[in-house]
């Protein structure tokens, strides 16, 4: 756990944000690449590895984020 906050606290909040709103968002139309894979995920027809790649590679940015604001509110033991 010590090891993932020192991880996570290499990358500072703007460029997580510039991430997000970027390579998480890309390509902007006609919609992000994370909402359509997404929608693959909820409907069970994300089964190619390529699919696959794009969503954790789109989703990437947000879990940083998640895992960042995370660290920020909870406690440390």
């Amino acid at each position: 756990m010590e090891l993932l906050a020192q991880i996570l606290n290499q990358f500072s909040w703007p460029i997580v944000i510039i991430l997000c709103l970027t390579l998480g968002l890309a390509p902007f139309f006609p919609e992000p690449h994370i909402w359509e894979k997404l929608k693959m995920l909820a409907s069970g027809t994300l089964v190619k590895p390529i699919d696959i790649f794009d969503l954790l590679m789109h989703a990437t940015p947000f879990l940083i984020a998640g895992l960042k604001l995370a660290l920020t509110f909870l406690p440390a033991k």
